[in-house]
């Protein structure tokens, strides 16, 4: 495999002996990476390559102009691309905050080079295979009261205004659409939006389900379709 047939990774990395690091455990993996040193920079380049757009971005937390988590949440507004957040921060809360607006990883520093280089090939591996499943099932649209379903393009509607969701949010909320009124715990929801439910919190379903109301909200202000079951999880309204 050449270089321009690699699969391209974006690392974005202020630190130039962290960059070195993963450049060289990705490129003797197989991959194409490419280093930034800001967020601008890279949201730079991934607006260039709409040619041959990056498989994954691995992007650290504590840049110098901004937050990671800022960048992550512009990169969301255009593109489902996988990421991988590097931080120096181990809270719970930051590894919720990273899940909640996007991020498919969350790698504390300092991490091994193996480590992280295990997770791009665990992650470049489910997820095409898990969208390719989705869009595989039940093709047309499929009406739930008032969603409708386009299982084939991995798309909901509201009311018939299209809803931009994330894949998790997706894939939530298609679980609950399927089957109104019925109570889904954490667990169940967990294992509908998650390749691997073990490596995400009960916390981050409720961040999701709240993104999700807010999404609906935009549409239908005075709507609350999904209900919170104390002590049992979550359900959709029957219509």
């Amino acid at each position: 495999m050449t270089m321009d047939e690699a699969r391209r990774i974006l690392i974005v990395e202020d630190e130039p002996a962290i960059a070195d690091t993963l450049i060289y455990a990705l490129k003797t993996e197989g991959f194409a990476p490419e280093w930034c040193a800001t967020g601008r920079a890279a949201l730079a380049a991934l607006a260039a390559r709409t040619d041959r757009p990056f498989a994954l971005v691995v992007l650290d937390v504590g840049l110098p102009d901004g937050s990671g988590f800022e960048v992550c949440k512009t990169i969301r507004k255009a593109s489902t691309v996988p990421v991988i957040f590097l931080t120096a921060r181990n809270a719970e809360l930051d590894r919720v905050l990273g899940l909640e607006i996007g991020g498919d990883d969350y790698l504390v520093k300092p991490f091994s080079p193996r480590e992280l280089t295990a997770r791009v090939k665990a992650i470049l591996r489910r997820v095409p295979a898990a969208e390719a499943a989705v869009a595989a099932a039940l093709g047309g649209v499929v009406t739930k009261g008032e969603f409708q379903l386009d299982e084939a393009r991995c798309a909901i509607a509201y009311r018939g205004v299209a809803l931009e969701l994330t894949r998790y949010e997706y894939r939530l909320l298609k679980a609950l659409a399927a089957q109104p009124g019925r109570v889904f715990s954490r667990d169940q929801l967990m294992t509908a939006g998650w390749e691997d439910p073990g490596a995400s919190l009960d916390r981050t379903v409720d961040a999701h389900i709240k993104m999700l109301r807010a999404k609906l909200r935009a549409v239908a202000p005075d709507a609350d379709p999904i209900q919170t079951h104390r002590g049992l999880g979550y359900s959709l309204r029957e219509p």
